[in-house]
């Protein structure tokens, strides 16, 4: 889940400051390697790195060079980690004000914040020199600036100012399809950008999902999500109307070459449970339903980029 704002002040004042905060008395049960973990929000980056690997077969055609999709994996792990690090120190202070959140390590107090802070930066360091060294430049700054844009443009700038956040914010989620197919081909082309349109489009509907279920957080830690700043109605409308975008798009790699029937036939009827599920969730105003539809939202992206794989390695020639 993404988060937060950089908090009002002098940043150099409040990192010294931090600097020797002590732990709260919850830290000594809790592993600290288990904390650091956790910051780095390991589900996301599973689920990014699938999505890079999966560019990268059907830029290839195939499997990829085992160097270059080693390197790219444990490159982008570090990108997104680092990235997931910074955002968890910035959102720090409004994790301490939603329930879901308040037992994260750094709003409990279990990881002093500068320790946080040094620890993404690093991870973004080893990042940037693993994939420049070994993949290629385009790559690297790819991996970088997704990461500036999920810290900087998403949680600094406009989670906290604007009902917008997740329909910009959306392609720092997208930019490890690009990753991915640049570290095969060292360039980009119309085939990657349709990639990250399928991933952008889908950030909206299952973001909002989630925002559906923690509502009353995200108001009280004052985050103009959409069901905080236009209500629930209008989110589950929008939640349609995005659904029915992201399922033209994941229709167009057939028309384009790109990929073929097999795919075509597995995108059609995720899709079509996807628009069932947005329907449901306009039908049946709950929050089971709109738990429904996160979890197939979830489920949607990784099936469908599985069965971009699995065509691309067993029904393309």
């Amino acid at each position: 889940q993404r988060n937060g704002n950089f908090e009002r002040g002098n940043m150099a004042s409040t990192i010294v400051s931090e600097t020797i905060a002590q732990p709260s008395p919850a830290a000594e049960q809790h592993s600290p390697l288990r904390d650091y973990l956790q910051l780095t929000k390991p589900r996301i980056s599973i689920l990014l790195i699938f999505t890079t690997v999966t560019a990268m077969v059907i830029a290839a055609h195939g499997i990829p060079s085992l160097i270059t999709l080693a390197a790219a994996i444990i490159g982008g792990v570090c990108a997104s980690s680092g990235a997931s690090v910074l955002n968890c120190y910035i959102d720090r202070d409004m994790d301490a004000n939603m329930s879901r959140t308040q037992s994260r390590p750094l709003p409990s107090g279990r990881i002093a914040p500068i320790n946080a802070l040094l620890f993404g930066f690093g991870l973004l360091a080893w990042s940037a020199f693993m994939l420049s060294w070994l993949v290629n430049p385009l790559t690297a700054f790819l991996a970088m600036f997704g990461a500036a844009y999920y810290v900087v443009l998403y949680t600094m700038l406009l989670k906290r100012n604007t009902v917008l956040n997740i329909l910009i914010g959306g392609g720092a989620g997208a930019m490890p399809v690009l990753v991915g197919w640049a570290a095969v081909n060292g360039s980009l082309s119309a085939n990657a950008f349709l990639l990250f349109a399928i991933i952008f489009y889908w950030t909206p509907p299952h973001s909002w999902a989630l925002a559906l279920l923690v509502n009353a957080d995200y108001e009280r830690a004052h985050v103009p999500m959409m069901p905080v700043a236009r209500g629930e109605a209008v989110t589950r409308w929008q939640i349609l109307l995005y659904a029915v975008q992201l399922i033209v798009l994941t229709l167009l790699p057939l028309p384009f070459r790109m990929l073929g029937l097999f795919y075509f036939i597995v995108a059609f009827g995720l899709g079509a449970g996807f628009l069932y599920q947005a329907i449901r969730l306009i039908r049946v105003a709950t929050k089971a339903a709109a738990k429904n539809t996160y979890k197939y939202s979830t489920m949607y992206l990784a099936m469908l980029f599985l069965a971009m794989i699995v065509d691309q390695l067993l029904f393309r020639h």
